[in-house]
């Protein structure tokens, strides 16, 4: 033991970020008093992954820089927990540059001393890893405003599942520290002797790099975050020309499942295998389009005639006060020049007759030939039929059913109501096109997404399973070579069915066939239940948008909301200290989600706001991964309130909102008002985390005080019950339908 005038710390340092949970035998001056405050004392400066996949096999090597930047000297243990099931080998461990001994911990063993800290330090954010392994080493002391640099190297073989390779990264840091990381990068290369098909990531926004079929790069970056989720990544081995995988997860064998499934054509394919398509460019030319917007408008459509396929058709029609063609009928490829000079000599003059120039560009559409229409527009019609709702009538009068519509909206002064029915109700795709953006580049960004179609009319048969609330709905949305469609959906008992993936390819149609399990135990990936209510709300916010409002929607909406803690413009309700756990709680709920959706729907279909209503709608409903609290990407100075949900406009021009104070406000300053485990939400209400399952009307909480025995039995439930403890001391969780409540000593 050190001398009096020493302090004994223990540290306690977790793979994602510290956790620097403190215990004084003499507290050095001006130090607070047992229990210490854990974001005191050391911090990470940098939190660096690489991982080399070769054929599974899996390598990681771990660079993590921590800062002291207390006045005293910390030492300790230091403890990685290790993703659940990673059977690690070949662990090498340095601090500082020098080696050191560290000990791989089974799930058994890490229980035990995660028991015992917890016990010791009153803090519970070590449960979270209950049924995980562990590495744990001694650390050097870190001295005063100093720092000191781990790296850790293991390998780990990562099996396959339904065609499915998983890598799992314990990054999360939000448990231990409301400090964020100051720099944070993974990198993961992966070579494969199989092809690789689908590459996905559900928990963070990875950019990829192809380095051919067999290899890939993906990357991401970050600086001043608090991580709140584990780094997860799925690869898919080809089988056949187009993939299909299935992720699953059950929270009871009692309990109806989810699903996502990840549908991936080809990266290329050849020429002759690319199904021939018309492309019809509908081109406003309207006075309101003159200058900078005619010049880009003009460069995006040339992009367009000069990548089309040996065997496209096109055509182009531009519209102010009434339409010009650029010819009579369909021209093939060899006419894209001649196009071009045309559209070179034409001005930005007149009207805007949107009617006329649809109707005119749905008489050229082929039935027997896949049709895209590309619409660009700038304004509201002043020209021949005016009204929306018209409009919409006749296009889908006129309109063949091999049509697909691709909306661009220039600016504010749009109809969102009718861009986003035009490509909704045609299975194509809208983007709104800011005054800051480029027009040439966000057409020619979606028109490389589609050039090359390679199944059409698709259809989805689950053999005998039964299937609900799949989204997107059918029929599916086309297949094009290098992208991918992700479909979520519940489903009901269990199996091994063979789905059926239908369309036509050439004008033949075509069914590929896929063995895969449902299956009926519990378990599974925590993030696709969240994953599917993100979609299903923004599927039913965009209902009500469009079609006005109808209790049954607000009701499922709101529910949705409360149960999986879906953070959008309109359900602030969920942070504000108010009752939710009760029928007369979701009714206010309902109404304060009534007043949230009118001011934003109700307004004129054009301007600003509405092209943030349908942008924020459009991403739930299209989103490839769960919408949760943005608590990420607090810069150093910010609060944490400041990332407790939009605070101003998102990334994606969301609307703007004060949820960031109605935290403060709501009582809770000491981070988010939503907390996630598994997959479950958890609010901060009356000074505890309650669990959004919890029925007030009909459920009586069994008491169990903080570390009793009585407590760590809990934990004997379920593995999955520590993510519920880790929150804190006052917890209310719902367990197999009966509710605990952890209340402090």
């Amino acid at each position: 033991m050190r001398t009096a005038i020493t302090v004994l710390v223990l540290v306690v340092l977790l793979a994602g970020g510290v956790t620097p949970v403190l215990a004084h035998e003499q507290a050095p001056p001006g130090a607070v008093e047992f229990p210490y405050f854990r974001d005191e004392g050391v911090l990470i400066r940098s939190h660096r992954v690489s991982v080399d996949i070769d054929n599974q096999v899996a390598v990681t090597r771990i660079e993590q820089v921590f800062y002291n930047d207390s006045d005293w000297m910390a030492e300790g243990t230091y403890i990685f927990p290790l993703p659940v099931g990673a059977a690690v080998s070949d662990l090498i461990m340095w601090v500082d540059g020098k080696p050191i001994e560290a000990k791989i911990l089974d799930a058994e063993e890490a229980r035990d001393i995660y028991d015992e800290i917890v016990r010791q330090m009153r803090d519970p954010a070590l449960l979270e890893y209950v049924g995980a392994g562990a590495i744990q080493a001694s650390v050097f002391p870190i001295n005063p405003f100093s720092e000191v640099k781990i790296e850790i190297e293991y390998a780990q073989l990562l099996p396959v599942e339904n065609g499915l390779v998983h890598y799992e990264y314990p990054l999360r840091t939000d448990q231990f520290t409301h400090r964020p990381v100051e720099r944070i990068s993974i990198n993961v290369n992966v070579k494969s002797n199989d092809k690789i098909s689908t590459i996905y990531s559900p928990t963070h926004p990875v950019a990829i790099v192809r380095d051919g079929d067999y290899a890939f790069r993906a990357g991401y970056e970050s600086s001043y975050e608090r991580v709140e989720t584990d780094f997860s990544l799925f690869y898919g081995l080809a089988s056949d020309e187009i993939n299909v995988n299935l992720l699953t997860y059950r929270e009871s064998a009692r309990e109806d499942g989810f699903f996502t499934l990840l549908i991936t054509p080809p990266l290329e394919v050849d020429a002759d295998r690319v199904i021939p398509k018309d492309v019809i460019v509908v081109l406003d030319q309207s006075g309101s389009m003159y200058g900078e917007k005619w010049d880009q408008a003009r460069e995006a459509v040339k992009f367009v005639l000069g990548h089309l396929n040996s065997r496209d058709h096109f055509n182009v029609v531009a519209f102010s006060t009434g339409y010009r063609i650029y010819a009579n009928e369909l021209q093939p490829v060899s006419e894209a020049d001649r196009a071009i000079d045309w559209i070179d000599g034409l001005e930005a003059i007149g009207g805007t007759d949107i009617d006329g120039a649809l109707h005119e560009a749905m008489s050229m559409a082929d039935r027997e030939r896949s049709t895209v229409l590309l619409f660009l527009t700038d304004g509201l019609p002043t020209e021949g039929e005016v009204d929306t709702i018209q409009i919409l009538n006749n296009v889908q009068d006129h309109a063949k059913p091999n049509v697909r519509i691709f909306t661009f909206g220039v600016g504010y002064d749009v109809d969102t109501i009718l861009l986003d029915r035009l490509y909704q109700d045609f299975h194509g795709a809208g983007t709104y096109v800011r005054p800051e953006e480029r027009i040439d580049e966000e057409v020619g960004s979606l028109y490389n997404k589609i050039s090359a179609p390679v199944l059409t009319n698709i259809e989805l048969d689950f053999d005998y399973m039964l299937i609900d609330e799949m989204y997107p709905a059918q029929p599916l949305p086309d297949l094009f070579a290098g992208t991918q469609l992700i479909v979520v959906g519940r489903y009901r008992d269990s199996g091994s069915p063979t789905i059926k993936l239908k369309g036509e390819l050439n004008g033949e149609y075509k069914v590929y066939s896929y063995r895969v399990d449902f299956p009926a135990n519990a378990g599974g990936e925590v993030f696709i239940p969240r994953l599917w209510a993100t979609r299903k709300i923004g599927a039913l916010l965009n209902a009500i948008r469009l079609y006005g409002e109808d209790p049954e929607l607000v009701d499922s909406i709101v529910r949705l909301s409360i149960r999986y803690g879906i953070i959008t413009p309109y359900t602030s309700f969920l942070i504000e200290e108010q009752d939710i756990f009760t029928q007369s709680g979701v009714d206010q709920a309902e109404g304060m989600f009534r007043e949230e959706a009118e001011m934003a729907f109700e307004a004129a279909p054009a301007g600003e706001a509405a092209v943030n209503a349908s942008e924020s709608v459009s991403g739930l409903a299209d989103a490839e991964a769960p919408m949760m609290a943005p608590t990420a990407s607090a810069a150093p100075t910010s609060t944490s309130a400041d990332a407790s949900g939009w605070n101003g406009k998102d990334e994606d021009g969301g609307i703007e909102s004060e949820e960031s104070t109605v935290a403060q406000e709501a009582g809770y300053t000491g981070g988010e008002a939503i907390q996630y485990a598994g997959d479950r939400t958890f609010v901060w209400r009356d000074g505890m985390w309650i669990d959004t399952l919890y029925d007030a009307d009909s459920m009586t909480p069994v008491e169990v005080v903080f570390l009793s025995d009585e407590y760590f039995d809990l934990l004997d439930l379920d593995p999955a019950v520590g993510e519920f403890l880790a929150l804190g001391e006052h917890v209310l969780f719902v367990w197999e339908g009966e509710a605990y409540e952890v209340l402090p000593e």
